[in-house]
Order: structure tokens, then C-alpha cells, then sequence
């Protein structure tokens, strides 16, 4: 593993330990937890690993193998965030500071296994971090805990308005099980694969294009569904307070249809995504549950359209890969993997149709944006447990 051997370069030693967190995709459900909506997703078989050691002056001294330049700060000391890729980290010492006593440090080197867009790199960095600054400090979190404080380091320090889809997907989930989330009350699922549902890989297909939620039009998407919301509590006499508690969970889709056109274009559009895939999730968890995987497949492909359309999401190489995957056999659905700004597409496929899948994908995409070629991937994976500290 090339993080345990730039471990060995940097200290000259073997590191203690190596932690690791999955990555995760959403099918369906994208675009919904932030609001208190449902989510159905898996963690697969890559992610994050960090090769590390204890530090008993307190001292955290971390390197990536993605990203330049080591980061430092001691466990009493984390001061703010500095806008580089070291924020999440010092974001989940803060968060677990403020519940536990940290006495050690630790040095250590991230290494992600696949490019970085679209599959909760970021939540996968903060899970694996966790893991290790427990671990090095004999602190045990419960599941639930361990989402609720990564949730804590992205959302309150780095300043990202995340749900919890992405850490409950690479905390709870469980190998070839569809996690089916609640995010309203934190109730879920693990609904196992039919014996009768035919058989799937995951695909991910990077388009070149690095991701980044925190510089991206995130933060303003939530934003305009929330303004949608509160004007729809306020046209329609619903008790509402401050903005930022305003949730289309607690808005009904009668409600909705009553109001939406009074909204402005854009909350209106904000808000058509987020009840119909309120929709969505419900439907593909009971596809999933009677194995028909190809009506799955055809709502996480309606899904992919409403980011596009409804959410205005996704850079054009994204939106190129969605229709190249709409228009390819073999392939039972699937969107774009996470916010939906550049990044990669996620399907689930036909193993039988692997091969040509591949070809047709690449072959159509890098005739479309031929400067991409060395950077675009293709990567096959499968679902896989969450990761536990």
C-alpha cells in the first residue's frame, strides 16, 4: 500500500496501524438529506486508507498522497480552518474534542484508492481520521456517534450544508445490502439482495474532473430549496421560525402542489427535486426489496435527470456521461455520484455486459472531450461493510 510505504520514507519506521473508511454511492435519494428526506446507498469496496502512529506530545502531523503539503496542529490547539484539504481533519478533532479527552496525537499519510469526485471523499477522510484519533486515544464510539461527529466536522467546522447521507452510507452499510435511510428520525433498513434479482456490479466512471463540495454550488442549492420551503410554510399558514430550520420534510407534497407556483423558478425547481425523489427513494426501496433491480436501475436514472433539470447540476462532461450511460446495454441505471458538480457517474451494470460497457462509456465520452484522456477512469466495484471504530 503506497500510504504505508511514504509512511516509511517520511519516519522510517512501519506505522502502528492502518485505517480505513469505504466510500459511498446514492443510487436514489440525492439531494434530499439536508432536509430531513430518505436515502438508499451502499458503501463499496474502495476508500480511504491511513497508515499511521501515535504521537505523545499531542502533536497531529498529517500527509496525502492526493494533495500537497503536510498539516500540523496539537489536539488543544486546532485554531480555524484555513481552506485546504487538512480542514475535515482538523474539523474532526474539533468535533470529537468537545465529547471526549484526547491525550495523544498521531502522525499519519491519507491515501484515496480512487480519484477524488462524487463518492464522499471527504466524509471518508473524517470516518478513517476518526478511526485512527480514537484508536490512538482508546476512545469507542457507537455507530451512531461516530456519524453524528463527522457530520459535526463538516457541517460546523468546514461549513458544508451536508445531511447524513454520507456517513451513515460508509458507516452502516453492510456488503450486499441496500441501506435505506430515514434521515428525519435516523431510522434504516438493510435490505438484502433477492435471491431472485439478477446479478450487478457497480461502476464508477470519473470524468477528469475533480470535485469539491465546499467550492462548488452546494451550499447555494440547499439555500434555494430552503427559501422554497420557507415561503411555502409562509403562503400556506404553517408555523415557521428561523431560516435555517425551515425542512421540506416538514412541508407536505399537497402543500406543495398548492403553493409551487408561486415560487420563484429556481426555489420551485429545488423543491420538484426534492419531493419526487421523496418518491423515488420510496419506490426503488420496494423494487429492491422484490429484486427488480432493473426498476431500480430506471429510478436512479430518473434521479440522475432531476439533478440535471430540477437541481441544475453537473458540469457537461457529467451530464455527457449520464446520457452515453442512458444509451448503453447492459446498464440498469444510475446519476451522477454525490453533489453532482464534475466529479463521476455511478451504474449499476450487467457483469455480463462489463466489457462493453467499458468500451462503448470511454469510447463516446473521450470522442466528446479527447483532452480528458488520461484522466477520465473507469473503475468496477462492489458493495461492501461500513466502516466501525
Amino acid at each position: 500500500m503506497r500510504c504505508e510505504e511514504a509512511f516509511f520514507d517520511i519516519y522510517k519506521r512501519q506505522p502502528e496501524s492502518i485505517a480505513f473508511s469505504p466510500y459511498r454511492i446514492c443510487p436514489i435519494g440525492a439531494h434530499s438529506d439536508h432536509n430531513l428526506g430518505k436515502i438508499t446507498g451502499f458503501a463499496i469496496d474502495q476508500g480511504i486508507h491511513i497508515a499511521y502512529d501515535v504521537k505523545r506530545n499531542g502533536v497531529i502531523e498529517m500527509s496525502s498522497l492526493q494533495f500537497p503539503k503536510r498539516a500540523q496542529w496539537h489536539i488543544r490547539e486546532i485554531g480555524e480552518k484555513v481552506g485546504d484539504w487538512a480542514d475535515y481533519l482538523r474539523g474532526a478533532t474539533w468535533a470529537l474534542e468537545k465529547k471526549h479527552t484526547l491525550n495523544v496525537g498521531l502522525c499519519g499519510v491519507i491515501e484515496g484508492s480512487l480519484p477524488i469526485g462524487g463518492l464522499s471523499s471527504s466524509a471518508a477522510v473524517i470516518l478513517a481520521f476518526l478511526n485512527a484519533l480514537c484508536k490512538v486515544n482508546g476512545i469507542c464510539l457507537s455507530a451512531r456517534e461516530l456519524i453524528d461527529t463527522a457530520y459535526d466536522a463538516e457541517k460546523n467546522f468546514v461549513g458544508v450544508n451536508v445531511g447524513t447521507l454520507d456517513q451513515s452510507c460508509e458507516v452502516l452499510s453492510r456488503k450486499d445490502h441496500l441501506l435505506y435511510l430515514d434521515c428525519k428520525d435516523n431510522s434504516y433498513q438493510l435490505i438484502p439482495a433477492s435471491p431472485a434479482m439478477k446479478p450487478y456490479k457497480i461502476a464508477i466512471f470519473f470524468s477528469g474532473l475533480e470535485h469539491s463540495l465546499a467550492g462548488s454550488k452546494y451550499n447555494m442549492r440547499v439555500d434555494e430549496l430552503r427559501a422554497g420551503v420557507y415561503a411555502l410554510q409562509a403562503f400556506s399558514g404553517y408555523a415557521y421560525g428561523k431560516f435555517n430550520e425551515a425542512m421540506a420534510r416538514d412541508v407536505s407534497w399537497d402543500t406543495y402542489q398548492q403553493y409551487k407556483s408561486r415560487l420563484p423558478e429556481s426555489w420551485a425547481k429545488r423543491c420538484e427535486h426534492w419531493y419526487t425523489e421523496f418518491k423515488r427513494v420510496e419506490a426503488g426501496a420496494e423494487a429492491w426489496r422484490r429484486g427488480d433491480i432493473e426498476e431500480y436501475g430506471r429510478l436512479s436514472f430518473e434521479s440522475g435527470w432531476s439533478s440535471i433539470h430540477n437541481w441544475e447540476s453537473g458540469a457537461p462532461e457529467q451530464i455527457k456521461l449520464y446520457e452515453i450511460m442512458r444509451d448503453t446495454e447492459g446498464i440498469y441505471g444510475g446519476r451522477f455520484s454525490g453533489a453532482g458538480f464534475k466529479g463521476c457517474c455511478m451504474a449499476l451494470i450487467d457483469p455480463k455486459y462489463e466489457e462493453s460497457i467499458v468500451e462503448k462509456v470511454s469510447r463516446e465520452y473521450l470522442n466528446a472531450f479527447p483532452h480528458l484522456n488520461g484522466k477520465y477512469s473507469v473503475h468496477m466495484c462492489r458493495s461492501a461493510d461500513g466502516v466501525t471504530v
